[in-house]
């Protein structure tokens, strides 16, 4: 129940290449479960159709407009990335997006994510109150854009701050655009997931650092195609080698959660790293 579109010799006994592109059943294969359980990620292959990216597209433009109307600059203490995309105001990630849009929610609480939900437990839940709920990104290499790339990161800092390790947590990427290698697109660090707790702090420079590293794979997707991914990886968003509306490339993200229930409001505080993502994004926007 795979395909391949990379001739990669395999990256691991018994395992097809990391390239490999499986698709999504009603349960995962073993084949698949050990892929994720040793390098942190999965790519199914045309998960949603066509009308529903358009649906989702319709409900991230509404989300625009209400949050443009209220002048909105965070959610339940997240930022609102504003960048200007065609000289306009524009949202260039959406934080907690199931929360203001009922077509979003319906969608990552659909039937057919059951078997990515029951990987993390029987007792796993959608995060749409937690962390930072269900964040939709549109990366554009463009003038005013204000997430043209993302840097290393892994998706635990919080737990980190605390001083435990993170638990397990799965990112269900749904892709809605073409992206091969050269518009840039996820990088990860396979097998990274497994790391310490030293190597989780300190392997890279959170968010600073884009260099690429010699162990990272390029994750290319299909508008459609579905992404499952570990937290606990080492990974970051290249840059497109593109430029302008050719070089759009949005992704929503779905945390899988175990632990205590931890819901966010909005008298919750901005986590630390984005007071660091804030300035960042500020010295972007002066510097283009």
């Amino acid at each position: 129940m795979a395909t391949t579109d990379s001739s990669r010799p395999e990256s691991g006994a018994g395992l097809p290449p990391l390239a490999t592109r499986f698709r999504l059943g009603p349960e995962i294969l073993p084949e698949q479960a050990a892929f994720l359980d040793a390098h942190g990620f999965l790519v199914f292959e045309g998960v949603a159709s066509a009308d529903e990216i358009a649906e989702i597209d319709g409900a991230l433009r509404r989300i625009e407009r209400l949050w443009l109307d209220e002048n909105r600059r965070s959610v339940n203490g997240v930022p609102v990335f504003w960048g200007r995309i065609d000289a306009k105001p524009a949202v260039q990630r959406f934080a907690f997006s199931s929360l203001f849009s009922q077509t979003i929610r319906q969608f990552v609480h659909d039937a057919r994510f059951e078997p990515i939900r029951r990987l993390v437990g029987e007792d796993a839940r959608v995060g749409d109150e937690e962390k930072d709920g269900v964040v939709v990104n549109r990366f554009l290499n463009a003038r005013g854009s204000v997430a043209p790339a993302l840097g290393w990161h892994t998706d635990g800092l919080r737990d980190l701050f605390y001083g435990r390790l993170p638990l397990r947590m799965l990112n269900v990427g749904l892709h809605l655009d073409d992206c091969p290698v050269e518009n840039g697109g996820l990088r990860l660090i396979p097998g990274s997931h497994l790391q310490g707790f030293a190597s989780m702090c300190f392997r890279k420079p959170y968010f600073v650092s884009h260099r690429p590293d010699p162990e990272e794979f390029a994750v290319e997707t299909r508008p459609g195609d579905l992404t499952v991914h570990d937290g606990r990886l080492w990974h970051r968003v290249a840059r497109s080698q593109r430029s302008g509306a050719a070089s759009l490339r949005r992704s929503m993200y779905v945390p899988y959660l175990t632990g205590p229930y931890e819901p966010k409001s909005e008298r919750s505080p901005t986590p630390a790293y984005h007071h660091l993502g804030r300035l960042q994004r500020w010295l972007r926007t002066r510097a283009a």
